[in-house]
């Protein structure tokens, strides 16, 4: 991202601080009619992409170009005529009525600049993705049977594209960027700015810096409380990286664990409730639910996730004896709980969620908390100067959620209308011949191959219609699909061969890239396995029983723990392969759900127990022989 100085930078900031206030204003007032809310939304943070991103590694990184100038004007106007046409295209006949010559310029006009938008600040592949798919929309009728669709005319492509509300860069996935997610971007950037990212570092230190391996259960903490509001991984890796991985590099741990360390920590801060990443949004609309709902359900597995990294750094630090920080080093409980006040914005969102507040409602009304805890400190006050910044600042971030929301939008109707979808689905049906497993295992690999360089929520938009569908068919829960879907699309972020947070972190932790995440994919392996087991018994997702979700719930954590010590090779000692083996089977006991498998998991682990004794009774004794 550039660092713009003069008049580029400030009509960058104008534009930043309009949307934000914009948004602000439509969340206490009301939201205006999609074609301007939409409008707006587009019309102020797509020229934002030209000024703030370059077009090249070669461009210039503190001022604009001619070319990006053209692109920013450009992609004003189209937003300025549906905004001014409003009346004129709600009351058009869709498919039927034809385009004029002035419509199919500017939608024209208006898809190129998303795509260039794309290639700028999300990513290349999204960006080919949707050419490639626009491209095979229009050529359906001329390709070999099995790719062959009846295809749309240019002008039903340019329509579908950009003058509808229910679909397109001005769909529905617009809507959501729109109102909840850039306000939640907003939210976001004035807790950083009230001192909530300070406050939340310090905390964790205070809490658990004198544990073994304290820099990483730090690191753990402050990257999710941040990653939460961010909902960025590759965004809370540079914050909280920048800190942490030194830190933990320090303690003890190579570069590579303390930069996978980092990107798991970030990753999960989009799963983990109140808040999450702007892909929740999404999946709450999809499903027709409050996002509220969205947040309870996903809890036990976001617990889940962090529960097992930290379990896996203990056992680490129990191998290799790796200690905490001195106490002395360390601030103090009580004097960082003197600021626990920042913490409250984070309390309001989730009791007004809870209760029923609206979404938006809850993030202006966090939003205006983080301004009134920060008057209680002279050095975290916001003067007009700090509440310019925060509007920009959340301006700024949500212009990637934008440009990857509308491309995904462009990639949604090529794979509607050619029918792709529905190819998808048979083709999984064929591939795994109607078994589930084998289904879900397809969709979670098409999935992490979507999520391949492109944003969280533009992999879930694209997976969720090519895969909850069939996953529905095959008798997964509607909640349990979206989720299994949800998960793997966020988790590409780690999975290499284009795992973009973990190179973030090898970036900062000066580690190899592609060994920092093969062991972020290793300290993230709940992340893999327990939307599986969701997908049979959705109990860990809030859905069964009462005696159920206890009873899934209880033996996850069990089984969780027990998994990460057979993967770091400790548990009641060091572990050789025969015993890491048996402990893992005892876990996956535990973690998949059902009576019968619990038993198994406490027989093998009794087993397991009984044979460490023994094994340990035995060396002693060698060692009193000798």
């Amino acid at each position: 991202m550039r660092k713009l100085k003069g008049i580029p930078n400030m009509i960058c900031m104008i534009l930043g601080v309009f949307i934000s206030v914009f948004s602000l204003y439509t969340a206490a007032t009301g939201v205006y009619a999609p074609f301007i809310q939409r409008g707006v939304h587009v019309g102020a943070l797509l020229p934002m992409v030209f000024f703030l991103y370059p077009a090249s590694k070669k461009s210039p990184k503190d001022r604009v170009t001619l070319v990006d100038m053209v692109f920013a004007v450009a992609s004003l106007l189209p937003c300025l005529y549906v905004i001014l046409n409003k009346d004129v295209l709600e009351s058009r006949m869709v498919f039927v009525t034809d385009l004029t010559t002035i419509q199919l310029v500017m939608g024209s006009i208006l898809i190129i600049c998303f795509i260039e938008a794309m290639r700028r600040c999300v990513s290349i592949v999204m960006a080919i993705l949707a050419v490639l798919g626009l491209i095979y929309l229009y050529a359906g009728p001329y390709l070999g049977s099995m790719l062959a669709h009846k295809g749309l005319e240019f002008q039903r492509i340019i329509e579908s594209s950009t003058f509808l509300t229910d679909q397109g860069v001005f769909g529905s996935l617009m809507g959501t960027s729109a109102t909840f997610i850039i306000v939640f971007c907003i939210f976001g950037a004035f807790a950083v700015e009230s001192g909530a990212g300070q406050f939340f570092t310090d905390f964790s230190r205070a809490v658990a810096g004198h544990t073994r391996g304290s820099s990483a259960k730090i690191a753990t903490i402050s990257a999710g409380l941040f990653g939460t509001m961010t909902g960025s991984a590759v965004a809370t890796v540079y914050t909280t990286g920048t800190f942490t991985i030194p830190l933990m590099k320090k303690g003890g741990f190579t570069p590579e664990f303390a930069g996978a360390v980092s990107a798991v920590a970030s990753t999960g801060g989009q799963l983990m409730p109140p808040i999450m990443g702007a892909a929740a949004f999404l999946l709450a609309e999809n499903l027709g639910i409050t996002y509220g709902e969205v947040a309870i359900k996903s809890a036990i597995v976001a617990v889940l996730y962090y529960f097992s990294l930290f379990a896996m750094i203990h056992f680490k630090c129990m191998r290799e004896n790796i200690k905490g920080e001195e106490k002395q080093d360390l601030p103090e409980l009580k004097v960082v709980l003197k600021r626990s006040y920042l913490f409250f914005p984070i309390i309001l969102l989730l009791v007004l969620l809870l209760t029923g507040t609206s979404t938006l409602l809850s993030g202006l009304w966090a939003t205006a908390a983080c301004v009134l805890v920060s008057m209680f400190d002279k050095s975290t006050r916001m003067t007009p100067k700090k509440l310019i910044k925060a509007l920009y600042d959340g301006g700024k971030s949500s212009v990637m959620c934008m440009a990857a929301l509308g491309g995904a939008g462009l990639i949604v109707v090529a794979v509607t209308y050619s029918g792709l979808a529905l190819s998808f689905s048979s083709l999984v049906v064929g591939l795994s011949h109607g078994v589930k497993f084998f289904a879900l295992l397809l969709v979670a690999i098409a999935c992490m191959i979507l999520g391949m360089g492109v944003p969280s929520t533009a992999a879930y938009v694209i997976a969720s219609a090519l895969g909850c569908r069939i996953l529905i068919r095959l008798g997964v829960s509607p909640f349990a699909a979206h989720m299994f879907v949800f998960y793997f699309s966020i988790i590409s972020n780690i999975t290499p061969p284009v795992a973009v947070a973990a190179y973030a972190a090898a970036n900062v932790s000066e580690s190899n890239p592609m060994k920092t995440g093969v062991q972020a994919s290793v300290l993230a392996v709940v992340a893999y396995v327990v939307p599986f087991v969701a997908a049979y018994n959705p109990a860990l997702l809030f859905e069964g029983t009462g005696w159920m979700i206890v009873q899934s719930t209880i033996t996850a954590f069990i089984g969780v723990y027990l998994i990460a010590g057979a993967i770091q090779g400790y548990f009641m000692g060091k572990l050789n392969p025969f015993k890491r083996v048996l402990l893992a089977c005892a876990a996956m006991g535990f973690i998949t759900v059902g009576t019968v498998t619990d038993i198994i998991g406490v027989v093998i682990l009794v087993l397991f127990v009984l044979y460490q004794k023994f094994v340990e009774q035995k060396k002693r004794s060698s060692v009193s022989a000798a």
